[in-house]
């Protein structure tokens, strides 16, 4: 009731207000007909006169016009195009009706126009003047200087907002745009100062407190540069959305983030064919392993908007199963949801679920994948991504699947580690199990993903956290790296482009330096690297190397039907040879024989460049002398 009140009386006073500036309008239109000398008494009894038709009429085009829906603490452009057309229109009557009651002869002709004028002027100015005292006392002392980088439409949205806001928590004071036809002109009172690299130079002038960025459209290359000009002055940074999340319309341009690392290491915008993602996997049985893992997540929130016949999750940590679940009915209240905890390992457990479900699609991302644990736990890596895979994939054969998506990784290729031998194992399996089957196997490789469990992403963050230092294996270590949201975009193009038996390799761009990673997060921690946290080279780990290829040579890529998916022909194997490793294998990890595995690795996958080592099987040799 309160703020009703208040609302009435403010509209009360604006009312009251523009109700003194008409008679002050008319009148001092005669003021002016005569050169601001006496007006002649004639003129000016027939002036008051009018004075009975002209305010009501005009107070009345006012209010019907709406002149009092806008708030003065906000007026504006569309607020004065009102002023004007109330104006206009409360003229245009009034003259009529002194026309029509023979009454319009004794008024000058120029009196009309002047009072058209003098009315805009004096209904309009108060307003600003009251808003731009309203701007000036409302904000603390406080607020912080801001420099806006970007004078394109999303600068001028996040200038408006930030002057808009009640808060008034920033002063913007300038902007850089690297467009030499907007320096020197102004956005909404706040000039465009010069480029983007003159930017540190600025800020020192004008002792900015804080830069934002609002280059929603920026590349990866152009969000570097900019970064690197703001990362001299050393001031903390804020950036508006992604222009793909402004266009959806579920962000607004104020609603400013910290720059994520994404933001400097992100690719192009990915054009998927989403129609033909639709049609290929829409009403469909799909299930999902490793459901509650980083890719297998992202994967289930995706697919679940696709209008699924039904989603089965099978995963083997209870609580991220849970935790899935439960966001999915939550999100999705009407998908038929079917969690399942499951080793991948076990498999009557997969078979049975398989044969209850007769799941269309499968998309297979369980997997051990962290490379130093492995290399310690060959007889588990084995057994699960390996034997695991097998599992899974003769449980898609047996109940007629049509896709069977294998979620594999470039360390598969010329692997240095048990992790990416196991993976290059997992390959070679559905590759040539599809050969005899009626299910098309699908093999799609990919790098690292930012912020998945287990990457160096959360890690650095971590020790940031803690003050550092750290820890980079080498300074000239290189990795490739995509989103979690990307990666299943294009895993889910890959499944429909398939036809089975091929590897799709999926554009991962230019690989970025460690190092380079580390510091950029430190820098957006708002600390410099060497100075407020160290970076500690650490030496390469076991099984780790310095480069990773997403191909073999012997892998001729070829093109797809989408820009930024590759595909790989694959190596036949001898079918025979092939299970009887698979059931030597089996026979190994149920012995805890880690030296025998090794050596069916090494068949399975003769370009695997570390052989047998003694940390490999050390950890499982202390638990089963008898593998020795």
């Amino acid at each position: 009731m309160k703020k009703l009140a208040d609302r009435l009386l403010n509209r009360g006073m604006a009312f009251l207000h523009d109700l003194l500036m008409i008679p002050l309008a008319w009148l001092g239109a005669y003021i002016l007909r005569f050169n601001l000398e006496a007006v002649p008494d004639w003129f000016w009894q027939h002036a008051l006169n009018s004075l009975l038709l002209v305010v009501p009429v005009q107070a009345a085009v006012f209010w019907l016009l709406g002149l009092y829906r806008g708030v003065w603490r906000f007026a504006s452009l569309p607020d004065m195009i009102r002023i004007g057309k109330s104006v206009l229109s409360g003229l245009l009557v009034i003259t009529l009706l002194l026309w029509l009651t023979r009454d319009f002869s004794g008024i000058p002709r120029s009196v009309p126009v002047l009072y058209g004028i003098l009315l805009m002027i004096f209904l309009s100015l108060p307003r600003m003047v009251y808003r731009f005292f309203k701007d000036q006392g409302a904000r603390s002392k406080s607020a912080q200087r801001v420099l806006v980088v970007g004078a394109g439409s999303a600068g001028e949205m996040l200038v408006r907002d930030l002057l808009r806001d009640t808060q008034r928590a920033y002063l913007p004071v300038a902007f850089v745009d690297d467009d030499a036809n907007k320096r020197g002109r102004e956005i909404h009172g706040v000039r465009v100062m010069g480029s983007c690299r003159k930017l540190p130079r600025i800020a020192r002038k004008l002792a900015v407190d804080l830069v934002m960025l609002a280059v929603p459209s920026a590349d990866k290359s152009q969000m570097q540069r900019i970064i690197a000009r703001v990362e001299e002055t050393g001031l903390p940074f804020r950036t508006v959305p992604p222009l793909k999340e402004l266009m959806s319309g579920n962000v607004r341009v104020d609603q400013l983030r910290e720059v994520m690392i994404e933001d400097l290491l992100g690719r192009d915008p990915v054009a998927l064919d989403w129609q033909a993602i639709k049609e290929g996997l829409s009403e469909r049985s799909i299930l999902i392993t490793g459901a509650g893992g980083s890719i297998g997540s992202e994967l289930c929130r995706q697919l679940a908007s696709l209008s699924l016949k039904n989603l089965i999750l099978v995963e083997n940590s209870e609580y991220n199963l849970f935790c899935m679940e439960r966001e999915l009915r939550q999100r999705f209240p009407e998908l038929q949801l079917f969690p399942h905890l499951a080793d991948i390992a076990e498999r009557k457990v997969i078979d049975r679920i398989f044969h209850h479900y007769r799941p269309q699609v499968v998309f297979h991302a369980a997997a051990y994948k962290h490379v130093p644990l492995l290399e310690e736990q060959v007889r588990e890596a084995v057994h699960n991504n390996v034997l695991g895979t097998r599992n899974v994939a003769l449980a898609a054969d047996a109940c007629g699947a049509g896709e069977f998506v294998l979620i594999s990784t470039d360390k598969a290729v010329n692997p240095a580690n048990v992790m990416g031998a196991s993976k290059r194992a997992a390959e070679i399996y559905c590759q040539n199990l599809n050969d005899r089957s009626s299910t098309n196997f699908i093999t799609v490789r990919f790098g690292n993903v930012l912020g998945s469990t287990g990457s160096v992403v959360p890690l650095f963050r971590e020790q940031i956290k803690q003050g550092g230092p750290v820890s980079v294996t080498h300074p000239e270590i290189e990795r490739y790296f995509m989103t979690t949201r990307e990666a299943c975009q294009l895993i889910m193009q890959a499944s429909v482009l398939g036809e089975g038996g091929e590897i799709f390799v999926l554009d991962m761009g230019q690989p970025v330096r460690i190092q380079y990673l580390a510091e950029q997060l430190i820098r957006l921690s708002g600390k410099k690297p060497g100075e407020d946290i160290e970076i500690e080279y650490t030496g390469l780990r076991p099984g780790e190397k310095l480069y990773e290829e997403l191909f073999h040579e012997q892998e001729s890529l070829q093109p797809t039907a989408h820009e930024k998916i590759l595909q790989a022909c694959c190596r036949p194997m001898p079918w025979e040879e092939l299970t009887r490793i698979m059931e030597d294998a089996e026979a190994a990890c149920n012995a805890y024989d880690c030296r025998k595995l090794s050596d069916l690795l090494t068949r399975l996958v003769p370009e695997r460049t570390n052989q047998l080592g003694g940390r490999e099987c050390a950890l499982q040799d202390a638990i089963n002398p008898a593998s020795k």
